[in-house]
């Protein structure tokens, strides 16, 4: 289970705290088991900061606090405090990124759902950039393009992977399908393909505006017996 140790602290030397938390961060490479690590600053109190540090686990924080490296940073970190330091050690019992949540859900609904309503959480700017074409296109292209793989495939996304960062989400899928109707002037061949790829989706106020797709194209085109082993 995901574990959060937060400091909090009061300075008035934080350019010094800053460059003693990048001396850490250079000291542990290969040791360190945290993986994020957030400082915020309150804005009624300009020498009052919380830093959030994010582990795998407890055990992985506790390996974490034992390195010869954090025990002297942690000293440096005291001298330049105006007070003691306090710690609080969370067990994370939610965490929910909303735009990965949508974005999951947007890839396990897209075999089933209507078209229409598989936009409904898609920006009227939307902007989309395919592999397939040499231009950025809309949202009207980007549903004639889905609407045309609904005709071609009876197909479902397996969500594999997800990772975010700001307002950006990334999945990797596996996408399934039964080749039904023409594609790229293929006839149907009632045969069972499968594709792999990768989507970038930009979220605005909750909705995608903009997606970057890569998938294996060039497979898929193998199994329909277009391309030679």
């Amino acid at each position: 289970m995901t574990f959060v140790q937060l400091i909090d602290c009061r300075t008035s030397r934080f350019d010094e705290m800053n460059r003693l938390m990048d001396m850490w961060v250079e000291q542990t490479k290969g040791k360190r088991t945290a993986t994020h690590a957030l400082v915020g600053k309150d804005r009624s109190d300009a020498s009052h900061f919380v830093e959030i540090v994010e582990f795998p686990s407890y055990e992985e924080a506790m390996r974490n606090s034992n390195l010869a490296e954090t025990g002297r940073i942690f000293q440096g970190m005291v001298a330049l405090c105006d007070e003691m330091p306090t710690f609080t050690d969370l067990e994370v019992v939610r965490d929910e990124q909303l735009n990965c949540a949508t974005a999951r859900e947007w890839f396990e609904q897209a075999g089933t759902m209507e078209i229409d309503h598989m936009f409904d959480r898609v920006t009227d700017d939307y902007v989309e950039h395919d592999p397939s074409g040499s231009e950025e296109t809309g949202l009207r292209a980007a549903r004639e393009e889905f609407a045309g793989w609904r005709q071609a495939f009876a197909f479902s996304f397996r969500v594999d992977d997800q990772i975010a960062q700001e307002d950006r989400v990334c999945t990797r899928w596996t996408w399934t399908g039964r080749h039904k109707g023409d594609y790229l002037g293929i006839p149907a061949t009632g045969q069972n393909v499968t594709m792999t790829g990768m989507t970038w989706q930009r979220f605005r106020e909750g909705m995608i505006c903009e997606g970057w797709w890569q998938y294996d194209r060039a497979g898929l085109m193998e199994q329909l017996g277009v391309l030679g082993e």
